[in-house]
């Protein structure tokens, strides 16, 4: 007759071993080994839920590795750091797929916390992607930026001297104004000088005569005139020209460094990036498609934990759990029932003691009680004061 196999042996022997990617996958999944050990298909289902953690893990490591490598330019710091940062965002994923059981896989809320959670981290992980896919747009979008800012910087410099340099130009206008009318002055002096001498205006006389001679003199006090006015003006001239300049090098020195402070880090892409979705219809389109994308990538873990259907694994978590909740319970109660145990027989024996040490104690008191009353009559005391002493001496407080 042939012996028939039972469907446990029959799981028993298709199990295997486990590999050490499948441990490994397992531990991702939050799966404890022991119980799905011998459950052939929540193997492979939590298998799954394995690798799509690890994709959120090698994902966030990759976005935060090249996230870090916008700010330091340190390759060793930023890979570090940035496996640093999966590790946490492995570690939020786990907690998140261990929450959802077989009891709570229907609940609307705990499944909308999750879930928004998830679509958080999804959402800041998806900007050092985009940083890096759109990063040959990026990077002439950050220049006309830093272009743009330069000249906002330069108009804000101007407006903040504009008052000073318009009192400076102004007093220097009319500084030149002054010394430009009095060289009109003598100039035309000379010319009126210079027809006289030659006959071509004038008296019509040439040659050096009377009204030649007072418009000489009249061409010469002009000139000293105007030396000795060019003489005061020129250092207030020159005055106004080094406070012009003074205030043109501040605005270039203050402009120079606001240049050296410009650059392509993080939030200078990002404003870039948000610059090219705000003027580009295209690139908006195709911007929240990458967003809904990357954001799929962390919701993986959750997605697979809620869709996939419970099976004899989970089975197996709910008995083994109620299993040592059991055990605990028994336990605590044997304690408590060997406590209570000890302290009655403790008790017992104490309470023996206790009528065994004032017996004894009984019979010490009596004959103390003789030698104080022997003595009593001798030494001339008092009853009363007898009484104190043999109170005070022989008597059991209570609440020792």
């Amino acid at each position: 007759m042939k012996e028939k196999t039972s469907p446990a042996a029959y799981v028993h022997r298709g199990a295997g071993a486990p590999s050490r990617w499948n441990r490994f996958l397992w531990w991702l999944a939050t799966a404890e080994e022991e119980l799905i050990r011998d459950c052939m298909i929540d193997r492979n289902r939590y298998a799954i839920i394995g690798m799509s953690v690890m994709g959120t893990w090698l994902f966030a490591t990759f976005a935060w590795t090249y996230f870090f490598s916008t700010v330091t330019s340190n390759l060793p710091i930023a890979c570090f750091l940035g496996f640093f940062m999966g590790c946490i965002i492995l570690s939020i994923d786990r907690a998140l797929i261990k929450g959802i059981t077989r009891s709570n896989k229907r609940k609307f809320i705990p499944l909308v916390f999750r879930g928004l959670l998830a679509v958080t981290i999804g959402v800041f992980m998806a900007q050092p992607a985009l940083l890096y896919l759109f990063d040959k747009e990026i990077h002439v979008q950050t220049s006309l930026d830093n272009e743009h800012r330069k000249k906002e910087k330069r108009m804000r410099q101007d407006s903040l001297y504009q008052a000073s340099r318009a009192d400076l130009l102004r007093s220097k206008n009319e500084l030149e104004q002054q010394l430009s009318t009095k060289y009109g002055e003598v100039s035309q002096a000379r010319q009126t000088f210079i027809a006289e001498t030659d006959g071509t205006g004038g008296s019509k006389r040439p040659g050096l005569k009377d009204v030649a001679k007072a418009k000489q003199d009249e061409y010469q006090k002009l000139g000293i005139e105007y030396q000795q006015m060019e003489g005061q003006l020129r250092p207030r001239l020159r005055m106004v020209d080094s406070s012009l300049h003074a205030i043109d090098l501040t605005v270039q020195k203050e402009q120079q460094a606001f240049e050296a402070l410009l650059n392509d880090g993080f939030i200078t892409r990002i404003e870039a990036l948000n610059h090219l979705v705000k003027d580009n219809p295209a690139v908006a389109f195709r911007y929240y498609l990458l967003v809904a994308l990357l954001m799929l990538i962390e919701l993986m873990p959750v997605i697979a934990k809620t869709l996939l259907p419970t099976g004899s694994y989970d089975e197996k978590v709910r008995l083994r759990e109620e299993l040592e909740k059991e055990t605990i319970q028994k336990d605590h109660d044997r304690e408590l029932s060997v406590r209570q145990i000890y302290g009655e027989g403790a008790l017992e024996q104490d309470s023996r003691f206790i009528k065994d040490f004032f017996a004894t104690a009984s019979r010490n008191q009596y004959e103390n009680m003789r030698q104080y009353l022997s003595t009593w009559v001798d030494d001339g005391r008092s009853l009363d004061q007898v009484w104190y002493d043999v109170k005070k001496n022989m008597f059991t407080k209570q609440h020792n």
